[in-house]
């Protein structure tokens, strides 16, 4: 026993709790179970590990950068200011989780189950009508951090066994039944490109998907749209992230003032220009999104190339979930400036209510779900609904982004501390599970589990022939769909 303990603390304390090394693991053993040469398992666990150890750095380059801002709001006008952002939100869950003095290792162990959880659920898709494995590494983490502050702050005296059991059933649930809903607006889009989507806007993909058509004509797409050169500076996330962040950061960082500033941020240098200092922090968001980014396409890309080892061996007729950026290539170019401008529309009228009718919490816009979220939206309703589903889906989403996101970071308590997760599905679906499970404690979190695997059950009953070959045979599903459209399967419309 003692043997067994000693290996499970040897783990748990060099694996669990360390997210890089368990993301590598995976990436091994998907690689050795597609029979690579040792050299090249290797190679993959050392890309995906320091892939993941540069995302943490340029994580915590974003926090810091933030915390003086946050402080000189506290001090100045005794504000409480959330960013809404999926690192912010992930800095924010850890310093509550840790302030009420419960361990925040604990979330690896939650990503562990729940993903063990996704995998059952594939694994029994006969029963269960789940298609997709969920492997987008960052993304993982963020959720987990996040969803272990909900349930804590819910069930502040359960034991920590039983909060991570819990948890990794709900959320691990939810990223099977969320990414699922992605598969058909995925394959549709990619013409079977044999993924789906796995980050923070999953069912908001699929409500577009649902709706696009019923706002818009998808003649009048991007396609046809000329839009003026200079907005095309937009479609870089360094320019487009300098851009956006000068704004917010000129503007509060202004108000705020060069002598508070000079008191609560030693970087602010006493012969440095106020202007320049305010250029610097804003474009420091660029340089480390710019490293986050370098980050994530290296422990994504060995992620997604290793699964199919998993999928070949283990998970046979499987669909992985990856990073919704995975579908900009099988857009318009312009969709995804188009949701990053109206998107941010959206959020700065969010914004400018939330301080015309006084509220008690200001958010801020973060880069990623503004952009990501946004983007991501635009792409899938300029196919179905052209130009005025890909203007209206965005605007609206910037809107609940902020909302939502106020509301949950003010009711669960992150916005003490700076941040709130920010996506679309955490400004919409996780509050309200929240919520369930504040007011109903375990009744509610048995009812959203069993809410969320109902929902492939409808799914697999609205089509039933061509449900799993959407997902394993994208060429034979057209053949059927030509078939019931009565046209040669170069002529099928599929919507």
């Amino acid at each position: 026993m003692e043997i067994l303990l000693s290996v499970w603390e040897f783990f748990q304390n060099n694996i669990l709790t360390k997210p890089q090394f368990f993301i590598g693991f995976i990436v091994f053993a998907g690689y050795a179970l597609l029979r690579k040469p040792i050299y090249e398992c290797v190679a993959g666990f050392i890309k995906a590990v320091v892939g993941y150890m540069i995302l943490n750095v340029a994580s915590g380059g974003l926090v810091g950068n933030f915390r003086p801002v946050l402080a000189g709001l506290k001090d100045r006008f005794d504000l409480s200011a959330a960013v809404i952002d999926p690192y912010f939100g992930q800095a924010a869950a850890q310093m509550s989780v840790e302030n009420v003095g419960r361990s925040f290792s604990m979330m690896m162990m939650v990503l562990l189950i729940a993903f063990t959880i996704n995998i059952l659920l594939v694994l029994f898709r006969k029963y269960t009508k789940v298609r997709t494995l969920f492997i987008t590494g960052h993304v993982m983490v963020q959720q987990s951090s996040t969803a272990l502050w909900l349930v804590i702050f819910c069930f502040p005296q359960l034991q920590d066994p039983n909060v991570v059991v819990m948890l990794g059933v709900l959320l691990g649930t939810y990223w099977a039944v969320a990414s699922n809903l992605t598969v058909e607006p995925v394959a549709k889009l990619t013409d079977g490109g044999g993924f789906a989507t796995g980050h923070q806007q999953m069912v908001g993909i699929f409500l577009v998907s649902k709706l696009a058509k019923k706002i818009g004509n998808p003649k009048n797409s991007l396609e046809n749209l000329k839009l003026p050169g200079f907005l095309s500076i937009f479609n870089e996330n360094v320019v487009a992230t300098g851009i956006l962040m000068f704004f917010f950061f000129g503007a509060i960082i202004s108000i705020l003032g060069p002598d508070l500033m000079h008191q609560i941020d030693k970087g602010f240098g006493k012969n440095q220009n106020f202007l320049f200092y305010i250029l610097e922090k804003s474009l420091n968001f660029a340089v480390y999104l710019t490293i986050l980014q370098l980050g994530v396409r290296m422990f994504v890309s060995e992620l997604t190339n290793s699964f199919q080892g998993i999928s070949e061996k283990i998970l046979p007729g499987s669909v992985p979930a990856v990073d919704c950026a995975a579908t900009y290539g099988f857009g318009h170019p312009n969709a995804v400036t188009f949701g990053f401008l109206f998107g941010a529309f959206g959020q700065f009228l969010a914004i400018i209510g939330l301080i015309v009718f006084q509220s008690p919490i200001l958010i801020i816009s973060g880069f990623v779900p503004l952009f990501f979220d946004n983007a991501t939206f635009a792409v899938f309703a300029n196919r179905l609904g052209g130009i005025r589903a890909a203007a209206i889906f965005p605007f609206l989403s910037g809107i609940i982004q902020v909302l939502g996101g106020g509301f949950a970071a003010y009711y669960f308590t992150t916005g003490n501390f700076g941040g709130w997760h920010g996506n679309f599905d955490w400004d919409t679906v996780w509050p309200i599970i929240g919520v369930i499970m504040n007011n109903f404690q375990f009744v509610g979190v048995a009812v959203v589990v069993l809410l969320l695997l109902a929902v492939p059950q409808l799914l697999y009953r609205s089509h039933k022939d061509t449900y799993f070959l959407i997902a394993e045979d994208y060429e034979k599903y057209k053949e059927i769909e030509a078939a019931k459209q009565g046209v040669p399967v170069e002529e099928v419309v599929i919507e």
